[in-house]
Parts: C-alpha cells; structure tokens; sequence
C-alpha cells in the first residue's frame, strides 16, 4: 500500500487525475473503474481541463461504474448516470459505447449484477479503479457487514449513507433505499486502486482502514490485502494517521 498525503483537496485531486492520466496516455487501452459523489469532482474537473488543452484523450478507455440507486431511471437527475453525464461522459472524447454503470431500473436486478460483471469480464477486468470511501469505511455501496467474496449485487443504504446523500435530493425521504454495486470482490479484482478521501470527517474512517483489523464491518479495511492500493489524501483526511508508519510507503508533499 502506497499513502500520499497533499495539502488540500484541490491538489490532491490534481495529483491523483495526473498519475491516472499518465496511465491514460502510456497505453493503447485501458479500463477504468470510476466513482460519484463529491470527493472525485476535483479530478474530473483535472481531466476536463487536460482534454480541452489537448493534454489527454479518452477515446480508448473503457469505464465501469461502481453503483447505481435503484428504481431510479437513467434520465433521473439524481441517478449517478445523470451525475456522471453532468461532470465528465459529456466534457470528454469518451465513446459512448465504452460507457458501463449498473442499471437501476433492471427489472431483475440479480441478471442485472451478474450481466455487469460478465460486461467487466469480457473487457479483461478493470485496469484502475477508483473509490472514496464513506464515513462508516464503506467502498462503492458496500455498508458494514458486506460479504468479502460478493461480485455486483443490490444492498440497503445505511442510515447514515443515506443522510451524507440527503443534499443531493429535495427531501432526505427522496433517498432510494437500495443500490446496486459492485461487491467487494468486483473492486478487489481491480489491477490497481486508487482510493481518494478528504476532509476530517473522513479521518476516522481512513486510519482504520490502513491500520485496523481487516473486518466486514469496515470494508474499506480489505484493500489492506490488495497488492497494489494507493491513498491519496489531502492533510485533513490523513490527520488521524501517524507520523511515522515503517510498514507503508507514506508520501508528504507540501
């Protein structure tokens, strides 16, 4: 596990959108797990930029989504297809065709999970995924208590990840109740993680991920096992973290 810690979320955000877009550009195809919420809007917004300058193309890169609510259609302003249209898919030269999420609104969403991972699997896994991580250490959709060995499934939001996602709707009773997303084993499968966290809210959680037991109940705390997992953190969110950690490869740029 590799920890880079940066001053503040603009360039964290800016130092992880680099390193992946220099992945990007080295190869002929690559295959890219992608996040929502907030935390990653700062690297999207870094690669709008870099597209617009010329400094980077998508045109070979293939996307998969790590979530969606369920019961939402993709024309739902709330849907994470809807957010992911409105800060990258239609500010970059990504080809449509090359687009995957999970659908909501499947009518069996059980074929639906098993369909998204044989989608996965026929473009010969995930090359980088990138996650946030939620307060309660969750990844993707994956609350305390989710199975280590799931691939793409539906799951009941937490009270809690449902009250962080309560901004984004007119009402917090608007909050779907369920999502479908790639399980444990999806992002585990992953050739690389790069996970990105920011702000003290999230400390907690960040530091029993990279230093506490590897446990269901948090699951972010399984990418411990992962052969090559990088943090990317702005100071804040490393502030629960020691000073000197011997067995991890830490980063401090100021």
């Amino acid at each position: 596990m590799k920890i880079w810690i940066e001053r503040d979320y603009s360039a964290m955000s800016r130092r992880a959108a680099e390193q992946i877009a220099a992945d990007i550009q080295q190869r002929d195809r690559l295959v890219l797990g992608l996040a929502t919420g907030s935390t990653p809007l700062g690297v999207y917004q870094a690669w709008q930029e870099a597209v617009h300058q010329g400094r980077l193309r998508f045109a070979n890169t293939i996307t998969f989504n790590l979530d969606e609510y369920t019961g939402l259609s993709r024309s739902h302003p709330q849907s994470y297809w809807s957010f992911m249209k409105e800060h990258l898919f239609d500010h970059v030269d990504l080809d449509p065709q090359n687009l995957h999420m999970p659908r909501g609104d499947a009518p069996d969403l059980e074929e639906e999970g098993r369909a998204y991972e044989r989608a996965i699997a026929a473009a010969g896994g995930i090359d980088i995924q990138l996650l946030g991580i939620g307060r309660n250490g969750h990844i993707g959709f994956n609350e305390p208590g989710s199975a280590l060995g799931e691939g793409t499934h539906v799951v009941s939001l937490s009270d809690s990840t449902r009250a962080a996602n309560a901004r984004f709707f007119e009402r917090g009773a608007d909050v779907p109740t369920h999502a479908i997303t790639m399980g444990l084993r999806s992002i585990m499968n992953a050739r690389q993680i790069v996970l990105l966290a920011s702000g003290e809210s999230k400390s907690d959680a960040v530091a029993k991920a990279i230093l506490g037991d590897v446990t269901p109940q948090l699951p972010a705390s399984v990418l411990q096992l992962h052969p090559n997992c990088l943090f990317v953190l702005d100071e804040a969110a490393a502030s629960g973290l020691p000073d000197n950690l011997h067995d991890l490869q830490k980063e401090r740029t100021r």
